[in-house]
């Protein structure tokens, strides 16, 4: 090859070189450029499906698409999971998951498909929702310590709803029944949202909820709260003591919502994805509807990816010693 050739294909080759270089970039700033689906591993109507909507609502509108909300049930939350953790890596596909699909799950399914930290990008943390001791509203116990003898003198016969193995409302009375040392009979539903409706229709007893899900229902009087498992009382129901004024410090919890990508979704379509999740969360309309359901807005320094993967990290050293793996 002549010098007019090699210098035709060095030429060549730069020109490709510099518009792959381009290309990148370009991919990245015109994100998104079709609907984006946002995969609720729960039933429609429950905590973290009422959450995932306030906030994703406003985030379709800073990112100009459609974010589609799926309802995928099963497992506690780890059939939807595992699916969103298999979906493309191209920020097309997230999943608004919690405290039990990403970190209680992995003490409880020692053969979980994926792995909390190693299988996801932490997007952003949407909420805080503290759990409440509820029960229908005409069981017996009146407040706390009559709500405790009871279950002890009938745990063989009382019966708490859950949405299912590894859900929040399955861990959260789980670790309140060790800390009663009691068993009551469980009863699994397909998402909080019908757990909470056989709550209200009488055919169960008791159930640890999110507040999200609990305050229309506590407020209109067709269910009752003993107390909040948070060291302080919550603003959107004054009148409910915390468990260390009702005699029962030990049990202490509070759950999270958060939205996370496929391992390997571009930094930058994270950052774009945050960037979105922390403007719907300074919005005052957004900000007023999670308050209002009882949330707790994440502080500015616990919206980053970074801080979201501190916080599962730990969320799974916290229950692993506390859950036991469903055989």
């Amino acid at each position: 090859m002549n010098w007019y050739g090699r210098s035709l294909a060095s030429g060549c080759l730069a020109a490709l070189a510099g518009l792959a270089l381009l290309s990148a970039p370009a991919q990245a700033q015109s994100y998104p450029t079709r609907s984006i689906t946002m995969i609720v591993p729960f039933a429609a109507g429950g905590p973290t499906d009422v959450i995932s909507r306030i906030v994703t609502a406003h985030m379709a509108q800073t990112l100009g698409q459609t974010i589609i909300i799926e309802n995928v049930v099963g497992a506690g939350g780890t059939t939807a999971t595992t699916r969103a953790a298999r979906a493309a890596n191209d920020g097309y596909t997230l999943i608004t998951g919690h405290m039990g699909t990403h970190a209680a799950s992995v003490p409880l399914y020692p053969k979980l498909a994926y792995h909390p930290e190693k299988d996801f990008e932490p997007v952003g943390l949407l909420a805080g929702t503290p759990i409440l001791i509820l029960a229908r509203k005409d069981l017996a116990p009146k407040d706390l310590k009559e709500f405790i003898a009871y279950v002890k003198a009938n745990a063989e016969k009382v019966n708490a709803a859950h949405a299912g193995v590894g859900s929040v409302s399955h861990v959260s009375c789980q670790l309140l029944e060790s800390i009663l040392a009691v068993k009551p009979i469980s009863v699994p539903f397909n998402g909080t949202g019908p757990a909470m409706n056989a709550l209200v229709g009488g055919q169960v007893d008791y159930m640890c909820d999110q507040i999200v899900n609990a305050v229309p229902q506590i407020k209109g009087g067709t269910i009752k709260a003993y107390a909040v498992a948070t060291p302080q009382r919550n603003p959107s129901l004054p009148d409910v003591p915390t468990t260390t004024e009702a005699g029962l410090p030990a049990f202490q919890a509070q759950a999270w919502n958060a939205i996370f990508a496929p391992k390997g979704t571009p930094a930058d379509v994270v950052a774009k994805l945050n960037a979105a999740v922390v403007k719907a969360l300074d919005d005052e309309g957004v900000r007023k509807r999670l308050l209002d359901l009882g949330s707790v807005i994440p502080a500015a320094a616990d919206r980053t990816p970074a801080a979201l993967g501190t916080l599962v990290k730990s969320e799974i050293a916290k229950w692993t010693p506390v859950l036991k793996p469903v055989n």
